[in-house]
C-alpha cells in the first residue's frame, strides 16, 4: 500500500466517536449474558498488548477468557501504554526480549494479540523475533492509517505523547506485515481509527475479520473473544483462515 495512500482515510464521525465510551460499557455489561463458549487450547504461551491509556485492567477480561480455554497467558507487564518512548525499534526491543524468553521459558513459539496501539507493537515484535513467534492477532489496529484516518494521533498527544517520530518512512515500515499468520479484527462501526485503515493485503496466512464492536469494547466483545480464542487453537503449522459457524435453520 503506497505511504500516501494513508492520507486518504477518512477518520470516524464524531457522533461515533463520541458514542464510544457508552457502547463499550454496554460490552463490557452484556458480555457475561453473551458469554463466548471455551476453545480446547493446546497450553502455549499468549502475551497481550493494551491499547493507547490503557493498562492491564482493560485487557482483563479477555486474558482471563483465554487462560478459561487452556492458553498460558502474559499480561505485557508495562502498566498503562503510553506510546513509544523515544525510537520505536529500540522501544520495542524491549518487548522482543521478553517474548524470546517467555519462548525460551516454555519451549514453545509465543502467539502476540494486541489492541490498536497494542497490535502495533505485536507486528513489530513478530518483524524482528519471527522465530519465536507463532501467529499475530491485532484488535482495530490501524497500522495502514496511522499517519491519518484516526482519533488516536489527537488522544496520544492528549497524553502528552509525541507524533513527530511517525515519518512517512516509518509510516511505511509498520504497514509491512510480520511474516507469521496474522490475523486482523476490525469493526465498521469503530469511533477511534478507520475500519479500512485496518485491513491487511490478502495473502495465505493473513486474514480480516469483520465484527460488531466499538473500539474501546474489543478486548471485552463476546465474538470478538470468541474469535480470538479460535485463532489461538489452531494447531502449530496449520492454521487456516477463519470460519464462522452456520446458523442452524429450525
Amino acid at each position: 500500500m503506497p505511504s500516501s495512500q494513508a492520507l486518504h482515510f477518512q477518520a470516524p464521525s464524531l457522533a461515533l466517536l463520541a458514542s464510544e465510551p457508552f457502547r463499550a460499557l454496554l460490552d463490557i455489561c452484556t458480555s457475561p449474558l453473551g458469554r463466548p463458549p471455551r476453545v480446547a487450547g493446546d497450553g502455549h504461551p499468549v502475551v497481550v498488548y493494551p491499547g493507547l491509556g490503557a493498562s492491564s485492567m482493560a485487557t482483563s477480561q479477555l486474558r482471563h477468557h483465554l487462560k478459561n480455554c487452556n492458553f498460558t497467558v502474559h499480561d505485557w507487564e508495562l502498566g498503562v501504554n503510553r506510546g513509544p518512548d523515544g525510537d520505536i525499534a529500540t522501544w520495542v526491543g524491549r518487548l522482543v526480549e521478553r517474548v524470546r524468553a517467555l519462548h525460551q521459558l516454555h519451549g514453545r513459539k509465543v502467539s502476540l494479540v494486541g489492541w490498536s496501539l497494542g497490535g502495533i507493537y505485536a507486528r513489530e515484535v513478530a518483524k524482528q523475533c519471527p522465530e519465536a513467534v507463532r501467529q499475530v492477532i491485532t484488535l482495530a489496529t490501524p497500522f495502514g492509517s496511522l499517519g491519518g484516518g484516526n482519533h488516536a494521533g489527537t488522544i496520544l498527544r492528549m497524553m502528552g505523547g509525541d507524533t513527530s517520530h511517525l515519518t512517512p518512512a516509518l509510516q511505511e515500515h509498520l504497514r509491512q506485515r510480520p511474516p507469521v499468520p496474522t490475523s486482523s479484527i476490525y469493526s465498521k462501526t469503530d469511533g477511534v481509527v478507520s475500519w479500512k485503515g485496518c485491513l491487511e493485503e490478502a495473502a495465505p496466512d493473513v486474514e480480516n475479520i469483520a465484527v460488531q464492536a466499538s473500539h474501546m469494547g474489543m478486548p471485552t466483545h463476546p465474538e470478538v473473544l470468541r474469535i480470538v480464542a479460535d485463532r489461538l487453537a489452531q494447531p502449530e503449522g496449520a492454521w487456516r483462515p477463519f470460519r464462522r459457524p452456520r446458523v442452524r435453520r429450525a
